[in-house]
C-alpha cells in the first residue's frame, strides 16, 4: 500500500510537469515553424536571399556600367546546366535527394552515429533541402537548435517546391570559392565556358568544392582539388552516372583552370566581358573600400556615380594596345590617363596591358622617372619669379655648380632662350635654370602644382630623375590646362545607399598653383614643343587643334613620357617595363609615346572647337630688336631687320625680316623698357643675343620654322643682384619660406585663408623715364654690364626720385 501511494504522489507531481513541457515544446516548435514559414515568405525560392546587395557603378551619363559584390550570382535554370554536374552534385552531396522528402534518416542515423562516437557534432548528414535552407536564411554554427531550425525549414519547402526546383536554386546559391555563387558563375571563373558545356571531370571538381570550397581551391590547393574531384569522380561511377573506363579516364586528366581573377570585381554584363575599364573600376573600388570598408561596398548595395566616359576609355584602351602592338616588344607595358584640367573628372585610365593578366596600376601605382617631362616644373617657377620666355641663358657650355657636372644631350647649345631651351629639351639649360631659380623655388612649384611623391633635392632632379606617377603628372599639366588653377582628380562623384539616399559627395578641391599670367606664357612655350619642337610628331600625326605638352625620355631609354593638353582635355601616356630597362635603345618619346596620345587625343576631342586661352590682364606683348633684346624703336624698323612692303591698296608697310624684330610675351612689370641703344644711335655689347637653333632633341624631325624667330634676352632684374655667368640679370626675388629641402620635400601649406597661391614675385610697375634730359636715355636696368665704345661715354645721372640710371651720352 505504501509503494502505491508514493507511486500516486509522483505521478500527480510529475504529470503536470510533463503536460507543461509537452505543451511549451510544441508551442516552441509551432513559433519556430511559423518564423520559417514567414521567412520563407512568398512561392518562389529564387525569390530568397542572403540580404546582401551589390554596389551598382554608374558612368558619367548615369548608365549602369559595373558591379562590386561578395556574391557573384548568375541564375541559370536546371535546363541550362550540363547533365554530368547535376549528377556529380548528387553523387557528392545527396544520393537519395529524389527519395526522401527533405530529411533523409538513413543519412541522420549515420551521423548521429559518427557524432555520438566524436562526442560533438563532427558530421552533418543535411540533404541538399536542408543546405538550401540553411544557405537561404540559417547561420551557419554547428549547434542543436540551429540543426532543429533547418529541419523544419526542409520540411517547408519540400512542401512548397519540386525537387526540380529545390536543386536548381541550390545549385545557384551554392558557394564555390574564388567569390563564384551558383554554378554558372563557377564555370565561367574556373573553365571559361558554361555550366551547360562542362565535362564531367569539370563537374566533378566543381561538385567537390562545396564541402570545402578554400581548403580544395584548385589555385590554392591543386593537389587538394584533384584528390576531391577523383572522389566525387569514383562516387559517380557507383550511382551509375559514368562508367568505370570514363572515371579512369577523368581520373588521369589534369585540373585545367583559369588564373584566379580580381576579388570582387566584374562589369555588369557578365563575368568574361570584354568590356573597357577593368584598371579605372579597380581603382574606384579601392577608394570606395578606403571609405566604406570592403563588407559595405560589397554587400551594402551602393549606387556610385562616376566620372568614367564609356568613349573616351575605350580609346585609351586601343591607344595603348595599338601602340604597344606596333613596337612589339614582349611584356612591355603602358598606360594612360585622361582628365578635365577645369573639374578634375578622370574620363578614362588604362593601367596596363591587360587587366586580366596583371591588375597592378601602371597610371596610379607605379613611381618612375619622367625625365624631361619634369623641366616645366622648373620654368613654372622661373617665369613665377619674372623670368620671361625670350630670358638669355648663357654659358651653358661651362660645367653646373660646383664645375663637375656637364649634363649631357643630343642637341646643346651654349646660349638658349627659356623658350628655344624648352622647346628643344635643353638638359643644360634646364639644370643651370633649376640652379639659377633654386631647389627650394622648384620643389615648391611642383608641390603647389599636384606633385606628392617625394622628389630627391638633387641636381640631377633637372633630368626629372625624382620618380612620379602618370596620375600626378597628368594633374599638375592640368594647372597649365587650367591657368595656373590645380584641381583635385575625381573618379567618383557621389555615393547612394540602398534607397537612394546621398551619403557622399566628392568635394570640389582647388587652389591656385601658378598666376594667371605665367600659366599663360607656360602654355605658350609648351604649345612650342608640339608646334615645332619635341612633340612635333603630334601635328604629324594628324592632330590638329590647338595644343601643348612636353615629352620625357628616362635614362637608358626606359621611360618614355608624354603629357600635353588642350583646354578642355588633359592627358599623359607613359610606355616602358615593369623592371626598368631599356625600351628601344636611342627611341626617344617622341618615338614611343607621342604617337599613342597623339591617336587618342584625336578622338577623345573630336568635335571640340580650335580655341585657346585669351591673354589675361597681367600680361603683354612687347617687340623686341633681336639685336639688343630691348624694345623696339622707330629706329629698328629702319634696320635691316625690317623691309618695306607694298600693300594692295598702293601703300607701304614696313615688315620684320628673320633676325630683326620678334614679338614676346611678358608678365606685367618684367618686359625690358627704354628704346634700342643700337639702333638709335647708342651702343650696348650685345654678342651675347644670338645662338644657332638646334634641331628638337627627342624627335630627329627639324622644327618646321626652326631658326626663323630671333633670339633674344629679356632685360629685366633685380636691383642689385647678380648672377654668375650671365650678362643680363633676370628677376630673381625670394623664394616663398620653404623647410630645409636635404631630403623628401613636403608640401608647403598653402598661403592665405582661403588657399590661394600668391605668386613667389608681386608684379613691379615699369620704371618711367620721368624729367631726364631729351638727349639721355636708359639703356638697362642696374646691373646690366655695359661696355664704353669710342665717341662715348658712360654716366649715372641721378633721377628726380633719388633713383640712379646709367646713361650712356654721345661724347660731343
Amino acid at each position: 500500500m505504501r509503494k502505491i501511494a508514493t507511486r500516486a504522489i509522483l505521478l500527480i507531481l510529475v504529470t503536470p510537469l510533463l503536460l507543461v513541457l509537452g505543451i511549451g515544446g510544441g508551442w516552441l516548435a509551432w513559433r519556430g515553424l511559423a518564423e520559417i514559414r514567414h521567412d520563407l515568405g512568398s512561392d518562389s525560392v529564387g525569390q530568397l536571399s542572403s540580404g546582401a546587395q551589390a554596389t551598382l557603378i554608374y558612368d558619367a551619363e548615369g548608365k549602369l556600367t559595373h558591379s562590386l559584390f561578395m556574391e557573384q550570382r548568375i541564375d541559370v535554370s536546371l535546363a541550362q546546366m550540363s547533365p554530368s554536374l547535376v549528377q556529380a552534385v548528387v553523387a557528392a552531396e545527396d544520393q537519395r535527394f529524389y527519395k526522401h522528402y527533405g530529411i533523409d534518416p538513413i543519412r541522420v542515423a549515420g551521423a548521429a552515429v559518427a557524432n555520438f562516437k566524436a562526442g560533438r557534432i563532427a558530421e552533418g548528414g543535411s540533404t541538399i533541402t536542408q543546405q538550401l535552407a540553411r544557405n537561404l536564411r540559417l547561420s551557419r554554427e554547428r549547434t542543436w537548435s540551429r540543426k532543429v531550425r533547418e529541419v523544419l525549414a526542409a520540411a517547408e519547402l519540400e512542401a512548397r517546391h519540386d525537387k526540380d526546383k529545390i536543386l536548381e536554386t541550390y545549385l545557384n546559391t551554392a558557394y564555390f570559392g574564388e567569390g563564384y555563387y551558383g554554378v554558372e558563375a563557377a564555370a565561367r571563373g574556373y573553365f571559361g565556358k558554361h555550366a551547360a558545356s562542362l565535362e564531367p571531370g569539370e563537374a566533378a571538381m566543381l561538385a567537390g568544392l562545396i564541402r570545402a570550397p578554400s581548403a580544395n581551391s584548385p589555385n590554392r590547393n591543386p593537389d587538394g582539388a584533384v584528390i576531391v574531384r577523383n572522389l566525387v569522380l569514383r562516387e559517380m561511377r557507383d550511382t551509375g552516372a559514368i562508367d568505370d573506363a570514363a572515371m579512369r579516364r577523368y581520373v588521369a586528366s589534369p585540373i585545367a583552370v583559369k588564373p584566379r581573377r580580381s576579388n570582387g570585381l566584374t562589369t555588369h554584363n557578365h563575368a568574361e566581358s570584354t568590356a573597357c575599364g577593368g584598371y579605372y573600376f579597380e581603382e574606384v573600388r579601392k577608394q570606395l573600400v578606403a571609405m566604406f570598408g570592403e563588407d559595405q561596398v560589397l554587400e551594402g548595395g551602393l549606387r556610385v556615380h562616376t566620372t568614367y566616359s564609356p568613349d573616351v576609355q575605350l580609346a585609351a584602351e586601343r591607344s595603348v594596345k595599338s601602340r604597344l602592338a606596333q613596337l612589339n616588344r614582349a611584356s612591355l607595358q603602358g598606360a594612360l590617363v585622361a582628365m578635365e584640367p577645369k573639374t578634375g573628372h578622370v574620363l578614362a585610365l588604362v593601367g596596363g596591358r591587360d587587366f586580366h593578366a596583371s591588375s597592378f596600376n601602371r597610371a596610379t601605382q607605379a613611381h618612375r622617372q619622367p625625365g624631361s617631362a619634369f623641366k616645366p616644373f622648373i620654368f613654372a617657377a622661373a617665369i613665377e619669379r619674372g623670368w620671361a620666355p625670350g630670358t638669355k641663358l648663357a654659358s651653358l657650355d661651362a660645367p653646373i655648380g660646383d664645375g663637375t657636372w656637364m649634363p649631357g644631350g643630343d642637341h646643346e647649345a651654349s646660349s638658349y632662350t627659356l623658350r628655344r631651351a624648352l622647346t628643344v629639351s635643353s638638359n643644360r639649360a634646364a639644370a643651370q635654370l633649376m640652379q639659377q631659380v633654386g631647389m627650394s623655388s622648384t620643389l615648391y612649384t611642383a608641390r603647389r602644382m599636384g606633385i606628392e611623391s617625394d622628389l630627391p633635392a638633387v641636381p640631377s632632379l633637372a633630368l626629372g630623375t625624382g620618380e612620379v606617377t602618370l596620375l600626378e603628372m597628368v594633374a599638375s599639366y592640368g594647372v597649365f590646362a587650367n591657368e595656373g588653377v590645380w584641381t583635385r582628380p575625381t573618379m567618383i562623384t557621389r555615393v547612394e545607399n540602398a534607397e537612394g539616399e546621398e551619403i557622399w559627395t566628392a568635394p570640389f578641391d582647388q587652389r591656385r598653383a601658378l598666376s594667371t599670367g605665367g600659366a599663360y606664357l607656360m602654355n605658350s612655350m609648351l604649345a612650342d614643343v608640339v608646334n615645332r619642337g619635341t612633340g612635333y610628331r603630334a601635328r604629324q600625326m594628324g592632330f590638329t587643334l590647338p595644343a601643348a605638352g612636353k615629352t620625357g625620355t628616362s635614362d637608358d631609354y626606359a621611360d618614355a613620357w608624354f603629357v600635353g593638353y588642350t583646354p578642355g582635355v588633359v592627358a599623359g601616356v607613359w610606355f616602358g617595363y615593369d623592371e626598368r630597362k631599356t625600351i628601344v635603345r636611342g627611341a626617344h618619346a617622341s618615338d614611343v609615346a607621342v604617337p599613342a596620345w597623339a591617336s587618342f587625343m584625336r578622338v577623345a576631342t573630336r568635335g571640340d572647337a580650335p580655341v585657346w586661352y585669351e591673354m589675361p590682364s597681367d600680361v603683354e606683348k612687347v617687340e623686341i630688336c633681336g639685336a639688343s633684346g630691348h624694345r623696339a624703336g622707330e629706329s629698328c624698323r629702319r634696320s635691316p631687320g625690317y623691309s618695306r612692303v607694298m600693300l594692295m591698296d598702293g601703300t607701304y608697310e614696313d615688315r620684320p625680316v628673320q633676325g630683326g624684330i620678334t614679338t614676346e610675351l611678358f608678365t606685367l612689370g618684367n618686359a625690358p623698357y627704354g628704346e634700342c641703344p643700337v639702333h638709335s644711335g647708342l651702343h650696348l655689347d650685345t654678342s651675347y643675343v644670338y645662338s644657332d637653333p638646334a634641331t628638337p632633341e627627342d624627335t630627329g624631325y627639324g622644327a618646321p620654322d626652326a631658326g626663323v624667330s630671333p633670339l633674344y634676352t629679356a632685360a629685366s632684374a633685380v636691383e642689385g643682384e647678380a648672377i654668375a655667368n650671365r650678362p643680363v640679370l633676370a628677376p630673381t626675388s625670394a623664394a616663398p619660406a620653404l623647410p630645409s629641402v636635404e631630403g623628401p620635400m613636403p608640401i608647403a601649406p598653402p598661403a592665405g585663408a582661403d588657399g590661394l597661391y600668391a605668386p613667389a614675385r608681386p608684379v613691379q610697375p615699369r620704371p618711367s623715364l620721368g624729367t631726364l634730359p631729351k638727349a639721355t636715355r636708359p639703356t638697362g636696368l642696374p646691373g646690366t654690364p655695359v661696355r664704353p665704345v669710342d665717341g662715348m661715354k658712360i654716366e649715372r645721372v641721378a633721377r628726380p626720385d633719388g633713383t640712379v640710371v646709367t646713361i650712356i651720352r654721345n661724347r660731343d
